[in-house]
């Protein structure tokens, strides 16, 4: 029988190794190293064996901080470290060299019959040329934190002689190539965002790219293969490259991910002899000549990031050691799979489960709406409504809000009735403490909001001469109109571009574009939501973050009712006006405006005086709404004017 302790058994590594050993008949117990209880909780569900134990200990403390361990060990499997080409070196150096004398220290403790010390092609580090399973100090270069102490690692590794060992240095490692399963973004991960991208392309566009050098790449279960079968395999020799048996040209790999993917693929690749005496000497180049004009490296860095490629990723994009694992091929004689055969199950599950951008491709390819989670404020009655039963008809799971939970229940159950999803949130939107909890419990039921309508607001008709003394009116429009949907959206947008998709409506006016008399109040709180919009829509936008402004005319809602002029017009049905919002979901423009509106706004710039006089003019031809106004004499020429306005708003 045999027994094994295994550091980093909750990885991406570990967990396939482990379910490997517990399949093995003599197995008699796993014990895994763990900081908390919780990630092993997850990973004992997929081995569901009572041979496993948790130890919960820590590989950067003397003893891994497990006291007195006294069960008999066959097998110190060390699979935890730091591989992330990111991390500083302090970091790196606790996790994979202290943490690596503290596990040999234990194997010595425990008195195992082996130390399976799993390394990295990263100990070649930049050697020019063949490095054979033999090889280890050549002299070479290390060029980053990570493979500076990965080669320290094994350094102290084979220097002891306290405990039998055996080092397996793996190449790059990507998902399994049956399923595609990955559980982070690494290594050619990082360029698939563009690779998918370039899809966009015609596919038969031929692409002619400098051969800038190559690299190494080896699916999960084949590393795990040939672990399971090296550890239990009778052998002198000590050191195994594990990875593809020739490295792969970036370019080879760029093909297999972009072939699938429907982009276009590389049909030549010419060697710049004359610039690169490695792989990498026509990048390097590149990047020097560009660090060289002023801001250059910044502005590499920042492109970089926004394709979501760190930048300390690129100079070891391609290898300079040629690995050789002809001796290890020779006695597990486990086949290395080809990457073009896998690749595409690589890029299915990536682009399913890992994609940064995922959330923004539509749930389902029909509709762009179905299956998004909208939330609309003002839901109850009116445009919020008619927006709601529209795209629920659409698929879309609807948030409601509005103050009066009664009719959001009765907007939820129509909804329902026609076998569309809905939940309702009454708030008081002008309440900052109601907001804020409301922006908690949404995101707690339904995890994340992919859209958000601002819809909820409230119009005042009164001249500025009436609302000298009436501070409080524009206070309140303010409160509603601009500060309510600022808080709401300001509390959503976090979850948005962490996902990197939003889409946020702001609800405003035509009288944006009209300038509108007797609207002061108004028309200024639905300017300042509108340029929030336009501002942030800039600044968020390659965060895949989009705002629309919807230029609204007049609506037939009870916002209307109590207001005398508004009777002889003809304003548009609340139907009418959710399909000018449910189109600015779907399409996403900045503004949505109807041909009125542009008129007015190009008679503004085109004629901006006569426009004004025109303006003026209606403004003391019409009579006042506000109450207080009522007991004055009124315009004597108001009845032909509301009769003039009639007729040229149903015009337009």
């Amino acid at each position: 029988m045999a027994s094994y302790f295994v550091t980093g058994g909750t990885g991406f590594l570990g967990r396939r190794l482990i379910t490997r050993l517990l399949a093995r008949p003599d197995c008699d117990a796993v014990y895994v190293l763990v900081r908390s209880t919780d990630r092993f909780a997850s990973a004992a569900r997929e081995w569901d064996s009572p041979r496993v134990t948790a130890v919960v200990g820590d590989l950067t403390a003397p003893g891994l901080g497990i006291g007195g361990f006294t069960d008999p060990i066959d097998h110190v499997v060390h699979l935890g470290a730091i591989y992330d080409l990111t991390a500083p070196l302090d970091v790196n150096r606790a996790v994979n060299v202290t943490g690596t004398g503290h596990v040999i220290a234990f194997a010595a403790a425990v008195r195992a019959k082996c130390l399976h010390h799993v390394s990295s092609v990263a100990v070649a580090g930049d050697h020019r040329g063949r490095f054979t399973e033999d090889d280890f100090d050549l002299g070479q270069h290390l060029p980053s934190p990570y493979h500076a102490t990965k080669f320290e690692a094994e350094k102290l590794v084979r220097s002891q002689d306290l405990v039998p060992w055996r080092v397996y240095r793996p190449s790059a490692v990507v998902g399994d190539s049956r399923t595609g399963e990955m559980d982070k973004i690494d290594g050619p991960y990082y360029f698939l965002p563009a690779i998918t991208r370039l899809a966009r392309l015609p596919a038969r566009l031929p692409l002619v790219v400098p051969d800038i050098g190559s690299t190494n790449i080896v699916p999960v279960d084949h590393v795990v293969d040939v672990i399971d079968a090296l550890m239990h395999t009778t052998t002198a020799r000590t050191t195994f490259h594990i990875g593809s048996p020739r490295n792969q040209r970036l370019t080879e790999v760029y093909n297999a991910f972009a072939k699938p993917a429907g982009a276009p693929t590389i049909v030549a690749s010419p060697r710049a002899r004359g610039l690169m005496r490695s792989g990498r000497g026509a990048t390097r180049l590149a990047a020097r000549l560009v660090d060289r004009l002023p801001g250059g490296r910044e502005a590499r860095s920042a492109v970089l990031v926004e394709l979501g490629i760190p930048p300390e990723v690129m100079p070891h994009m391609a290898l300079a050691p040629k690995f050789d694992s002809s001796a290890t091929l020779a006695l597990h004689g486990i086949t290395v799979p080809s990457l073009s055969a896998y690749a595409p199950r690589l890029l299915r599950y990536w682009s399913e489960h890992l994609d940064p951008y995922r959330v923004r491709r539509r749930v389902d390819r029909a509709d762009p709406l179905a299956g998004r989670r909208i939330l609309i404020t003002g839901a109850s009655s009116g445009i919020g409504r008619a927006t709601a039963i529209a795209v629920a008809r659409r698929g879309s799971q609807v948030l409601l809000v509005a103050r009066r939970a009664d009719e959001l229940n009765a907007v939820r159950d129509e909804i329902t009735a026609f076998g569309g999803s809905a939940s309702v949130y009454p708030c008081d939107l002008t309440d900052s403490v109601a907001v804020d909890s409301l922006v908690k419990q949404v995101l707690v039921d339904h995890e994340a909001v992919d859209m958000l309508v601002n819809n909820a607001g409230r119009s005042i008709r009164r001249s500025v001469f009436l609302s000298v003394d009436r501070f409080h009116d524009y206070e309140r429009t303010m409160a509603l109109n601009y500060f309510a949907p600022l808080r709401l959206t300001l509390g959503l947008l976090p979850q948005m571009r962490a996902r990197r998709f939003g889409h946020v409506v702001n609800v405003t006016t035509m009288g944006l574009q009209s300038d509108t008399p007797r609207f002061s109040a108004y028309l200024a709180s639905k300017a300042a939501l509108e340029e929030f919009g336009r501002v942030a829509g800039r600044e968020l936008l390659a965060d895949g973050v989009t705002f629309t402004s919807v230029r609204m005319p007049l609506v037939r809602t009870p916002m209307i009712e109590s207001t005398k002029v508004y009777q002889g017009m003809a304003p548009i049905s609340p139907d009418d006006a959710a399909r000018m919002v449910v189109d600015s979901l779907v399409r996403r423009p900045e503004v949505t405006s109807r041909p009125a509106g542009i008129l007015l706004e190009l008679a503004r710039i085109i004629a901006p005086r006569s426009s004004r006089r025109g303006a003026n003019l209606a403004y003391r031809m019409m009579a006042e709404s506000a109450p207080e106004a009522r007991s004055r004499p009124q315009p004597p020429l108001a009845t032909v004017a509301a009769t003039l306005t009639r007729l040229v708003w149903r015009k337009l």
